[in-house]
């Protein structure tokens, strides 16, 4: 099924319904900025001064004290939504449905008037949307993730999130979807993201083929990124001790996610990704 199919649109508009009924239309719970101005939630008292909006001027304070004083109020700003996809060859068995979680976030986005930017990542971080917002984004961004291939050779998380930084110097959610099997690991990025004071969250997607060792016996692999080979032997020890490390691995993740108040959500392929999103807004968007 295309992504621009009318009964995958469909799940998508059933999705930004259940974000908007929940959240507010919202991906992030809590969107309010740091900066002061005309909104609509108080936030402070300032001094009076030339230039500033004398609408604003508490008049029962003037009243009493003959002092001209303004209520300040707390601004709500549109968020830019980074996604981040593992378009690494060690995806591809996994990339419709990465693909398919990216839309349904990137829509509802799209739909709740929030900036949408679009990156794939492998050895190198490609791009694949420009930042744009609106509704009317929505066909043209499902027809970018359906022309999106798999490239490069290892993943380079680090490096990726360095050029992504060197483009987008916007603060925004940056959502990373990925198996998080990253030969030099996944802290390193995380950290500086963060540094960069973007909010983060982690959407792992993972299938059996990660998870599982089958091969028994002699067998030569062959690495889906580089191309190398190897000949070894697998005993029924040695394929435990393969599981027993992704096991391993993915609690590291949940722990380095916890330990830096980074949303995390695990899935795979049997799991259907509107069930998967459902489940996110109903824990309350994109927060940790």
């Amino acid at each position: 099924m295309l992504f621009t199919d009318p009964v995958f649109i469909r799940r998508l508009e059933s999705l930004y319904l259940l974000a908007r009924k929940v959240l507010g239309g919202s991906l992030q719970a809590d969107r309010k900025t740091t900066r002061k101005g005309a909104g609509i939630t108080f936030a402070d008292y300032a001094e009076y001064r030339l230039g500033d909006d004398f609408r604003s001027i508490d008049w029962r304070i003037y009243a009493k004290f003959e002092s001209l004083i303004i209520k300040l109020f707390e601004l709500e700003e549109d968020a830019t939504i980074y996604l981040l996809v593992d378009a690494s060859r060690s995806m591809k068995s996994k990339f419709r449905y990465a693909r398919e979680l990216a839309a349904a976030l990137g829509y509802i986005a799209l739909n709740s008037l929030d900036r949408l930017c679009v990156y794939g990542m492998a050895d190198t971080l490609r791009p694949v949307l420009d930042p744009c917002r609106g509704r009317g984004k929505a066909m043209g961004f499902l027809q970018s993730l359906e022309e999106m291939e798999t490239f490069g050779g290892d993943t380079d998380f680090t490096t990726c999130t360095r050029e992504f930084q060197a483009r987008r110097k916007r603060k925004g959610l940056v959502i990373v979807i990925s198996d998080f099997l990253f030969p030099e690991g996944f802290d390193a990025g995380l950290k500086y993201l963060q540094w960069h004071r973007h909010d983060l969250f982690c959407l792992q997607v993972q299938d059996d083929t990660d998870r599982k060792c089958d091969w028994k016996g002699d067998v030569t692999l062959e690495c889906v990124e580089t191309g190398q080979t190897r000949r070894l032997t697998v005993s029924p020890a040695e394929a435990r001790a393969y599981e027993a490390a992704v096991v391993a691995w993915n609690d590291e993740l949940k722990q380095c996610c916890a330990r830096r108040s980074i949303g995390l959500a695990s899935t795979g392929p049997e799991i259907p990704f509107d069930a998967v999103i459902q489940e996110i807004l109903r824990r309350g968007g994109l927060v940790a």
